[in-house]
């Protein structure tokens, strides 16, 4: 029936519908397009076809792929082929079929190449390929491999939630695996794909074992056994030992002292929590002290598995724990089918930063350690440390410096030669590519040497694409988004390739600040995305307090001061533990860190950008943070730390992968939301609202055009806690779920403190990581109805909070689940797809609605590509053609071009504002694109 309406509709020629639109119809360009910078983290970006003469690389920005021939005399770029949002990984099942993972579109695109122009010259076909199947898959998909018989499976990692999963992701369940496997019979895509469940956090990368029949499946943020004991389990058994302890008496037990931490001014500071690491079969603190009876779950930390590809369906038959912190890929030597991971790993349980008297214990210079680690079958994982050059004790010297020039940071992709014996690594945060012996990686006998170091132009090698036959490395760079093709001969580049993208130049000037560890270290190790993975945060807590350190003032505005409760509101440099916080969405949000202590405290606090709501100044207050922390010997230019700023304060939250695709809640997230914005005083004072503002037209009041506010305004608060926190936003809540078991505490009330068993995470909530789940934070003495003085004489008590009833638990049951769907700066149906066929017409009409409505209701734009073609849905039922001469097509006519030949629909809903570039006018020349098409 649906094939009926849509072929009589070409009939009665709807396909050339005039009429009114809401956008100009005449292909005048609009004011130009806001661009969103997502910074996802490319993976596996470059692939070459099995028979060796096709390159296909992602272009992350620009949202395509790109095709090249492969010759002799290098590379020719044939064309490029829209896929979803954000691609970072691709997998050739052959010259004419590529798989595209979108990262943001939570899909995998099927593209079909037509043959070189060289052999077929025709053009009338819409170009050089198309999309002929969209997949849906879960949140965030990272890679992709193809495996099994004949390679004949395609395997996509993602993360174990989305709009698009067919399961319940069970996110407030403990000790459910939160890393997915999606598998696809290439064959076959549209049948339904088997999903292999993983016990760690968010996968990456993926392996194959030379004969397809395993597949190797890395966690990203698997952690690194460390957890957090909560602030007053610690100050209730032995509290904190160093660096500076003043022992007092106990006036309400006078034969035990208080231990009380100052600074080396002699200044009290707070009581904090205490970083713990799972060492010899129990949980330690730096000191030797054993927390183990604090600590109420276990940390398997499984971070590498093995796939049986050929089983039906696949189904894991192994793993590896102690492979490292984040994972980043992986590859398999082809003749000994040894594994090797890039990875970095952590040192989270050292405490300090700063290059004080206490130097010799900081984490200065030395956060994190670059690694490859080796699997070989049942042996313990071998870690081999890049940069075994670096004597971590010496000086801090100017840039250059040998130590920095033969130092590699972030290794991303890698690549294994034929015959086994060199292995190449795509230092992300050097601009090189390192040159390894496996054999001498493997007995760990390498020498780091500069010469064995191939410098990449352009800046952030991200992925590379082995070509033996002609002697040449492919290297896409992710800083200046290009090709690169080095001489294997020579180990030299030799040609680049730039692919188009249409990033503002402030965002490409100021990435590299972000990731260049030769810039931003004077050992070229670290920089600031050792814990800020790809600008988001690495899953860990830091105690980064400095006892050499002096008090802040703050200047902020409070919900509620805590000088009425003895609680100064100043910052004291001994913070103990903080969760590392992502650099998405920082605009308008304020003074930042946990504590709002990087502010502008010289001027006045006013909306939108005065004093503490001043997040520009805010953000350039982290110039020290180079030297205390990356072991930098100075910090950086005024100038480079504004491109810096100006870079990071672009970045962006992605959608929600909870809320649903229409962005209405749920029958419980609506009960929550009224709680939130209602007339119950949760934490004795205000609602929830009243601290953690919601509001996405926030600015409309200050009268500028910047986003809004999604649960902090800037503002700061007391909590009953020992320190005054700036109010932190909730659009990462999701993000957080995995930990579970907590002991019980004084400041939460007590509950299911039972020991849980295995989990994926050793950091859950609040600040320090140290809360296990969102309902229990609920249940924090602040929240919960109870009368005045029930803490102290000066505690104003809650006689609004949550009852401890019924109607209180599904409150705090609600809220639980609202929180986790708590909405984001961009909608929920930003980024999703879907692809028309002449076989789902019927299957697909209701999604195809719902994208429609919500572009209706500008939740996103929509697009539509059929080949290379370009359309921008207008509203009222049409679509813009990316040609000035054609009118707006129908909806329906649309349609009905999937049912031809070669026809296939893919409908993508983008962000706000960046539909007119994406679908009509790609460098915004004023030149629609079918109009600059031969």
């Amino acid at each position: 029936m649906a094939r009926v309406l849509i072929l009589s509709a070409i009939i009665l020629g709807l396909g050339a519908v005039s009429g009114p639109a809401p956008q100009a119809s005449d292909g005048a360009r609009p004011a130009r397009s806001p661009f969103t910078v997502f910074e996802s983290g490319p993976v596996r970006p470059l692939a070459l076809s099995p028979d060796g003469g096709t390159l296909f690389a992602c272009n992350i920005p620009d949202n395509r792929l790109e095709v090249f021939a492969v010759g002799p005399h290098g590379l020719r770029h044939r064309g490029s082929v829209p896929v979803g949002l954000e691609p970072v990984a691709v997998a050739a099942r052959s010259a004419g079929e590529a798989w595209v993972v979108n990262h943001l579109s939570d899909s995998v695109s099927v593209v079909r190449i037509e043959e070189d122009d060289d052999k077929n010259p025709k053009k009338e076909r819409g170009g050089i390929g198309r999309v002929v199947r969209t997949l849906l898959v879960g949140d965030e998909p990272r890679d992709i491999v193809l495996a099994g018989a004949g390679r004949g499976r395609a395997f996509v990692t993602t993360a174990h939630r989305g709009q698009n999963v067919p399961y319940d992701p069970q996110l407030t369940i403990p000790g459910v695996p939160r890393a997915d496997v999606w598998v696809f019979e290439a064959a076959n895509p549209d049948a339904p794909p088997s999903i292999v469940k993983l016990f760690t956090d968010t996968p990456r990368g993926l392996a194959v074992s030379p004969d397809g029949s395993r597949v190797y499946a890395a966690g990203f943020h698997t952690g690194n056994r460390t957890t957090t004991v909560f602030e007053d389990v610690v100050r209730a058994n032995g509290g904190l030992t160093s660096p500076y302890i003043l022992v007092a008496p106990n006036p309400a037990a006078p034969d035990v002292k208080i231990r009380l931490p100052i600074n080396h001014q002699g200044l009290p500071q707070p009581f904090t929590g205490l970083i713990v690491k799972f060492r010899d079969g129990k949980w330690l603190d730096e000191e030797g002290r054993d927390w183990s009876a604090f600590v109420k779950f276990n940390l398997p930390d499984r971070d590498v598995f093995a796939i049986d590809a050929l089983a039906s369906p696949p189904v894991e038959v192994g793993s590896w724990s102690g492979v490292g912190t984040v994972l980043f890929n992986l590859a398999v030597n082809p003749v000994s089918g040894k594994i090797y991971v890039s990875n970095t790993d952590a040192r989270n349980e050292n405490r300090f930063e700063g290059p004080g008297a206490f130097a010799g214990r900081t984490v200065r210079g030395h956060v994190v350690e670059n690694r490859i680690t080796v699997l070989d079958g049942p042996a313990a994982p071998a870690p081999r440390h890049l940069n075994k050059h670096i004597d971590f004790s010496g000086p801090f010297l100017p840039i250059p410096n040998d130590v920095n020039r033969r130092s590699l940071a972030f290794p991303l992709d890698l690549a294994v030669s034929a015959d086994g014996e060199t292995l190449y690594v795509a230092a992300f945060g050097s601009s090189k590519v390192g040159v390894y012996d496996t054999a001498e990686l493997e007995t760990d006998a390498f020498v780091p040497d500069a010469g064995r170091q191939i410098d990449v132009p352009g800046g952030g090698p991200c992925g590379l694409a082995l070509d033996e036959r002609h002697d040449r490395l492919y290297v896409l760079t992710r800083f200046d988004n290009a090709v690169k093709e080095i001489d294997l001969r020579g180990l030299r580049p030799v040609k680049g390739h730039a692919l188009f993208s249409a990033e503002p130049s402030h965002v490409v000037k100021g990435r590299r600040f972000l990731y260049d560890a030769s810039f931003s270290s004077s050992r070229g190790d670290t920089a600031c995305a050792s814990c800020h993975i790809f600008g988001d945060f690495d899953s860990l807590a830091w105690d980064l307090g400095d006892p050499d350190g002096v008090q802040v003032e703050n200047t902020g505005i409070l919900t509620v001061p805590g000088e009425p409760f003895d609680v100064p509101r100043h910052f004291r440099p001994m913070k103990g533990p903080m969760a590392t916080q992502s650099l998405r969405g920082m605009a308008n949000h304020g003074a930042m860190h946990w504590r709002g202590d990087r502010l502008n405290n010289s001027e006045p606090p006013v909306q939108p950008d005065g004093g503490a709501f001043d997040e520009r100044t805010a953000f350039e207050k982290f110039n020290p943070a180079f030297v205390g922390l990356n072991g930098r010997d100075a910090t950086i230019s005024g100038d480079d730390m504004r491109a810096f700023t100006d870079f990071i304060l672009e970045l962006a939250y992605p959608p929600n992968p909870v809320r649903r695709l229409d962005d209405e809640d749920t029958a419980t997230q609506a009960r929550a939301r009224d709680v939130y914005m209602g007339a119950r005083k949760t934490d004795s004072f205000f609602n929830c609202n009243g601290c953690h503002v919601l509001d996405p037209d926030g600015n409309r009041a200050f009268g500028v055009s910047k986003p809004g506010f999604f649960g902090s305004d800037g503002r700061f608060s007391f909590e009953l806690e020992p320190q005054v926190f700036k109010i932190p936003h909730l659009r990462n809540m999701y993000q957080k779920v995995g930990m579970f078991g907590m002991p019980r505490t004084q400041f939460i009330l007590p509950g299911d403190n039972d020991h849980k068993g295995d989990q994926v995470r050793g950091f859950g909530f609040m600040h320090d990581g140290s809360c296990d789940t969102l309902f229990r934070f609920h249940t924090t003495i602040v929240f919960f109805k109870r009368a005045p003085g029930t803490i102290s004489p000066r505690d104003p008590g809650n006689p609004d909070g949550f009852p401890p009833d019924l109607n209180g638990f599904l409150d705090r049951k609600a809220m639980e689940d609202f929180m986790l769907a708590f909405p984001s700066n961009l909608k929920p149906i930003v980024g999703q797809q879907a692809t028309l066929t002449d076989g789902n017409l019927a299957a697909l009409g209701d999604r195809l609605a719902l994208m429609i409505a919500r572009a209706e209701a500008r939740d996103c734009d929509l697009i539509a590509r059929v080949g290379d073609r370009g359309f921008l849905y207008l509203g009222a039922g049409l679509f813009r053609p990316d040609r000035r001469r054609d009118a707006p097509v129908a909806d329906l006519a649309l349609r009905a071009r999937a049912t031809l030949p070669g026809g296939e629909v893919t409908y993508t809903c983008v962000p706000p504002g960046s539909g007119y570039r994406l679908a009509l006018d790609r460098d915004e020349d004023g030149k629609l694109d079918g109009d600059e098409r031969p």
